[in-house]
């Protein structure tokens, strides 16, 4: 029942969305509202806000004009599942650091004082600055015959955002157990190693899930920042500064790509989902990361 209700009230969600898009273009101002020369709420011509109805129609029409092009969902779904691949691969990047991490801080206070301001302070940085920078060092590089590739640079922007939520989040996990459990597996001489497996990540269940939920949407933009900074063709990313050319002639088109990278945030989302019920008996309670 819990899981019907949470999809009803997404659903719910949507609809609401989709009403306050159509009733704020019906209502709003064509200039949008603007206050000391400052515009805070979108104008509402067609160009700017073009009907739903207009959306969804253009989806099944032809990318372009030229004979054989394909419909547009088409091309969307393929270079969604270009950047769902990306940032997959960034994801288990940045969990895998991530809990690295975590174990490393946990074992020792003196890491944790020395690195945890650093892991925090390490999400300042802005994506469209280090992207680049990222592209261009990887560019150099070669391992023989392999040389660096574009995507590699976008998985590893994708990971540097995943790692953060699931380094902290297995942190705080990782010390949730009592006081009075570590102490019971010290008196039974239970190496550190062996209280980890069967204690320590056990416990970090709860706060883990949360955080890796987060690790996903942000590999996910991650993914698509790093795409339109770097300029990798084939995803959506690209896509979107791609056909936002065309906005003017098109007001329909710009919007395949944003529902193409709303589809992968909601993707990745059930994935994690999907392991978290096979972690169902660890669940005694979500912690927010």
């Amino acid at each position: 029942m819990t899981r019907t209700r949470g999809i009803l009230l997404g659903v719910v969600g949507v609809v609401l969305l989709g009403v306050l898009w159509e009733a704020y273009k019906a209502l709003g101002p064509a200039n949008g509202f603007v206050i000391n020369g400052l515009t805070v709420l979108p104008r509402t011509n067609d160009l700017a806000m073009p009907h739903l109805v207009t959306m969804f129609t253009r989806l099944f029409e032809p990318v372009t004009s030229a004979p054989g092009s394909p419909a547009l969902w088409s091309a969307v779904v393929q270079a969604a599942g270009f950047s769902l691949g990306i940032a997959a691969v960034g994801w288990l990047i940045g969990v895998v650091v991530g809990m690295l991490l975590a174990i490393l801080m946990q074992r020792f206070r003196t890491a944790e004082s020395a690195l945890l301001p650093w892991v925090v302070l390490s999400q300042t940085v802005p994506l469209i600055a280090l992207a680049p920078l990222v592209a261009g060092i990887g560019a150099q590089l070669k391992f023989g015959e392999a040389r660096w590739q574009d995507w590699m640079s976008v998985a590893l922007i994708a990971s540097y955002l995943a790692f953060f939520p699931v380094s902290v989040g297995a942190l705080r996990g990782l010390e949730a157990p009592d006081r009075a459990h570590v102490e019971l597996m010290r008196s039974y001489a239970v190496g550190w190693w062996k209280t980890l497996v069967t204690l320590r990540i056990p416990a970090s269940i709860p706060y883990l899930l949360p955080a890796l939920r987060l690790a996903a949407a942000n590999a996910v933009i991650g993914t698509v920042v790093a795409e339109v900074s770097i300029g990798l063709r084939g995803g959506v990313g690209r896509m979107m500064i791609e056909y936002a050319s065309a906005s003017s002639g098109d007001p329909g088109k710009p919007w395949a790509p944003i529902f193409g990278a709303v589809a992968i945030g909601l993707i990745a989302a059930g994935l994690v989902a999907a392991i978290g019920l096979g972690l169902r008996k660890y669940r005694r309670g979500e912690v927010a990361a």
